[in-house]
């Protein structure tokens, strides 16, 4: 009994062995591969309880989902001779775990050759296109035909490229400070051309605006001098008609005039002789003056009254005197004549008043 128990123990233990060696489990993110001593029997890439031979069979279990790769940033020259440093990256699936299996065995390995891969199709593509390609609506097509190329010599490795995409494309450091260089020779080079425009439209609008001016005071001194020119032929005129109705008070008048010009300093002094033709006037008068003050008595002669004075108040005499009283008033005296001087038996007067 004991013998048949302890048979039966043996034999439920070599046969959960078997069982467990002869079972395994396939889940939704894995794909398998049956191998007997190395050799490939068959591809399980459906989930489940699955069977095999044990201790003679073995599975090797590969990854379905969607992997990354993250190729190094790779600098590429474009068709016109522009640098560009690109980071990109791509997503691949094993579509053919035995193909996968036999060339690279490894996810490691296999990211490694996609690198080299992906960086070859980067550069043969981006050198027939540009710049302005790159960052324009033309990159969706440079992908696509990135990842085609990329596919074409990722299949002998039983993977699919999913997608490929550039991350970012920046020009190199030295490349960006030449372009900021040359974009600020440009600016410098505009901004120079405008303000030599602008001084040239300033020059321009100075020089017709001088000429116009110019212009017009020509023609305001035209108009000056042909007023002036009218003004002096219009006082002429009206010297010579004053000048030949009376050409004694003119040349009196003139005196007068030479008078004041030559005394109109206040420490003017001239040194004249009395009976010279400068002090005729004067000389006149003074005669005058003297013949009258004779007349009456040494009494100096009354001024003349204006026509139009009120008559004075009548008062009281404080004193008689037996002198006799000069006239109320006197007659104006009439014009000097030019040259030669009044009569010494001439009424007294006083000198004309200036013409205004």
């Amino acid at each position: 009994m004991n013998a048949k128990l302890i048979t039966a123990g043996v034999a439920v233990i070599v046969l959960g062995i078997v069982l467990s060696g002869s079972l395994f489990v396939v889940y939704e993110t894995q794909q398998a591969l049956v191998l007997q001593f190395g050799e490939w029997k068959r591809t399980i890439q459906t989930p489940g309880l699955n069977m095999k031979i044990p201790f003679i069979q073995d599975v090797v279990f590969v990854d379905r989902r969607v992997l990354d790769i993250d190729p190094p940033v790779e600098q590429v020259i474009l068709a016109d001779q522009k640098r560009l440093d690109v980071d990109a990256f791509a997503r691949y699936r094993i579509d053919n775990p035995l193909a996968f299996y036999q060339s690279v065995g490894t996810e490691a390995v296999v990211e490694q050759r996609l690198n080299s891969v992906v960086n070859s199709a980067l550069r043969r593509v981006l050198g027939n296109v540009t710049l302005l390609a790159v960052l324009s609506d033309e990159r969706a097509q440079i992908m696509s035909d990135i990842q085609e190329q990329v596919n074409l010599e990722a299949d002998r490795f039983g993977v699919v490229i999913v997608d490929v995409r550039i991350r970012r494309a920046d020009l190199p450091e030295e490349t960006s400070q030449a372009i900021f260089a040359r974009m600020r020779s440009e600016r410098e080079r505009e901004a120079a051309e405008a303000r030599a425009q602008g001084q040239e439209q300033s020059q321009q609008i100075r020089s017709r605006a001088d000429r116009e001016r110019t212009v017009i005071l020509a023609e305001a001194q035209r108009d000056a001098q042909t007023l002036r020119g009218e003004g002096d032929n219009q006082a002429l005129r009206i010297i010579a008609d004053a000048t030949g109705r009376d050409p004694a008070f003119f040349a009196f008048y003139r005196s007068l005039e030479a008078y004041r010009t030559a005394m109109a300093g206040e420490d003017t002094t001239l040194i004249l002789s009395p009976s010279g033709d400068f002090f005729r006037y004067f000389n006149a008068i003074g005669d005058r003056v003297g013949d009258r003050v004779g007349a009456t008595g040494g009494q100096p002669p009354a001024p003349p009254v204006p026509d139009d004075a009120p008559a004075p108040a009548a008062t009281m005499p404080a004193a008689v005197s037996s002198a006799p009283e000069p006239p109320a008033t006197e007659p104006p005296a009439p014009v000097l004549p030019e040259t030669d001087p009044p009569a010494a038996d001439a009424a007294p007067a006083s000198p004309p008043p200036a013409a205004e």
